[in-house]
């Protein structure tokens, strides 16, 4: 199973270790279980706690300690009462393709699941975004993404009722909202989008089911169609652990 490219990232520069060469303790494990990590390959299981303690010479508390900062990073994983190694993140290119595209290039199984798909009047901060009148009707569609059934993010769109009236009967929650505006030929021609990392909210973090203090990625995406007008405001919630992003940059042209 693919669960991403795995392509080995640039180690920190010295090792990570500080000029002065003082270094601490659960920096040490740290390290060594990385070792650990590249001789297992995913899905090994980690030694226990104590194991890894007594191997390092440190207390249990350093241990977990290093552990809690690879399980944040997404290098490690939960599994019953074990710890595994995970694999790879899943790459997700910043462009106007759809989270179904970026998913399936990578031999996932995209899949999404519906929170809500409502109308609501646009309040003055939506309208102005979306550049149309306050209280113009507006669909709000909230699915939970998920890649091979593993729950993975939450997508919050708001969409003009005007431009996809039959969003409630023709499109199926499952699928690419993109692919069903393509149908129906609304095409997206650009977008702005804003990145910054974020805790979730506790009904976030229970939607997604991942801990409150899990670090997640947030993106902000404004897109517009052809004319140049606002089409869809998505905010989207990824996984820190489980998720990056790449974007292909190219040098400005030059007189």
């Amino acid at each position: 199973m693919n669960h991403g490219t795995h392509r080995a990232p640039l180690a920190p520069a010295r090792s990570g270790v500080p000029e002065h060469g003082r270094v601490p303790k659960y920096y040490l494990v740290k390290t060594r279980v990385e070792e650990l990590i590249g001789e297992l390959g995913p899905g090994g299981r980690l030694p226990t706690e104590a194991d890894l303690a007594e191997r390092c010479g440190v207390a249990r508390a350093t241990v977990r300690q290093a552990l809690r900062e690879l399980l944040l990073e997404g290098r490690l994983r939960r599994r019953g009462r074990g710890t595994v190694v995970a694999g790879a993140k899943i790459e997700q290119p910043l462009s106007l393709a759809s989270y179904t595209e970026g998913v399936t290039r990578q031999g996932l199984r995209p899949g999404r699941t519906l929170i809500a798909l409502d109308r609501q009047p646009a309040d003055p901060a939506l309208a102005d975004r979306l550049a149309v009148p306050p209280g113009e009707p507006l669909w709000h569609l909230e699915r939970v993404l998920r890649a091979d059934e593993e729950r993975v993010g939450l997508e919050s769109t708001y969409l003009p009722v005007a431009r996809v009236p039959d969003l409630a009967t023709e499109f199926d929650p499952a699928g690419s909202l993109y692919g069903h505006l393509r149908e129906r030929g609304v095409h997206l021609a650009g977008a702005e989008e804003r990145i910054e990392t974020v805790l979730a909210t506790p009904r976030e973090a229970l939607l997604i089911g991942t801990p409150p203090a899990l670090p997640m990625l947030l993106l902000h995406r404004r897109s517009r169609d052809a004319d140049g007008r606002p089409l869809e405001l998505a905010r989207t919630l990824y996984r820190g652990d489980r998720f990056s992003f790449t974007l292909d940059l190219t040098a400005p042209t030059t007189d």
